[in-house]
């Protein structure tokens, strides 16, 4: 990372700069001899009172008073992707969202409203993809209003981390007392290798609607109701893995009964070019077997038969088996999302 210009450190960025993903280097102590430095990524926010603010990809704010300031330049706005399918924000945006969609939504500009019954924050969160129609500050009353009609807790679901993501909405969110619960990362990879993973797909049940069996195992189903059933079942085209369990008695799947917990599950919606992979659980008795992978090749080679070619899917950034799991099959993180809640 270079600031130099014939030797000299150089500030190349204004409060004009707002919006745009800059570079900064700034001391960490008082400038004197052998003074310390640290570098910031990331988007400038706002630039005011003298003091900057910068969101980094992962989202977190980072605020510089400008008088430590000691280099800083603009950057461009995403790094070279060097694997996986090209893919837009926009797109992924759009597609992530038809394979989770609410049992309830409405317009607020190009926001959309969403709600379930309060089954996971995905379906129960305004959408921000474009204006509002409204000064920020006014949709944001909005949105409270109308969750709190459905005694609901005011989210806004962001992203930061790629071309055209929404860091400037996240500041303005933390500007308003909003506040972040949840992040994580939407990654990508090419659908064919995932499809071509060594497994034994035989043993992989695929329906087209969730059994009382998958449900039994499925770790959100807390509060069953119907309105769980239509976020389930809602996308294009919409599968379900099965692996069933084996019984006490004889260690045999075979001889487990049609509503047994089953050893592992998965949840796998094709739209267009994209397989998005959600919900794949293995029984804590059934781990470090291969059953994950087991359930992601056998619902990638279904969606490869439907013409689909690149994949997605979500993983918390705390949860470092998954991680692990979608590293070694091709996944890499594209952009990552967070729930910002209403104080």
């Amino acid at each position: 990372m270079e600031f130099t210009i014939g030797g000299r450190l150089e500030v190349r960025i204004t409060p004009a700069d707002v919006g745009k993903r800059v570079s900064v280097r700034r001391r960490t102590d008082n400038g004197g001899p052998g003074a310390e430095f640290t570098d910031v990524v990331g988007v400038l926010t706002s630039w005011n009172n003298g003091v900057l603010s910068i969101t980094r990809k992962s989202g977190e704010p980072v605020h510089i008073v400008e008088s430590s300031v000691a280099a800083g330049k603009v950057v461009p706005a995403a790094p070279a992707r060097r694997r996986g399918p090209a893919a837009s924000f926009g797109e992924l945006a759009a597609v992530t969202a038809r394979a989770w969609q609410p049992v309830e939504s409405e317009a607020l500009g190009d926001w959309r409203l969403r709600a379930a019954g309060g089954f996971t924050r995905r379906a129960n969160s305004a959408l921000p993809l474009g204006d509002p129609g409204l000064p920020v500050g006014e949709a944001l009353g909005r949105v409270r209003d109308w969750y709190e009609e459905r005694g609901l807790p005011a989210y806004v679901q962001t992203a930061t981390g790629a071309e055209g993501t929404q860091e400037l909405l996240c500041a303005e969110l933390e500007r308003h007392g909003w506040r972040r619960e949840v992040s994580a990362e939407v990654r990508i990879a090419a659908l064919a290798p995932v499809g071509d993973l060594e497994a034994d797909v035989r043993a992989v049940r695929l329906t087209r609607e969730p059994d009382a069996a998958w449900l039994a195992r499925y770790q959100r189903f807390s509060t069953p109701g119907p309105h769980v059933l239509r976020v389930l079942g809602s996308g294009p085209s919409v599968w379900f893995a099965t692996v069933p369990g084996a019984t006490e008695a004889t260690g045999d799947a075979a001889d487990a009964g049609p509503d047994a917990p089953p050893a592992a599950i998965g949840r796998c919606v094709v739209d267009g070019r994209w397989a998005g992979f959600m919900a794949v659980e293995v029984a804590p008795e059934h781990r470090r077997r291969g059953l994950a992978t087991t359930v992601m090749a056998a619902l990638a080679r279904r969606a490869l038969d439907e013409g689909a070619s690149a994949a997605w899917l979500q993983v918390e950034e705390d949860n470092e088996g998954a991680r692990a799991l979608y590293d070694g099959m091709g996944f890499a993180a594209h952009h990552r999302y967070h729930h910002y809640r209403s104080a």
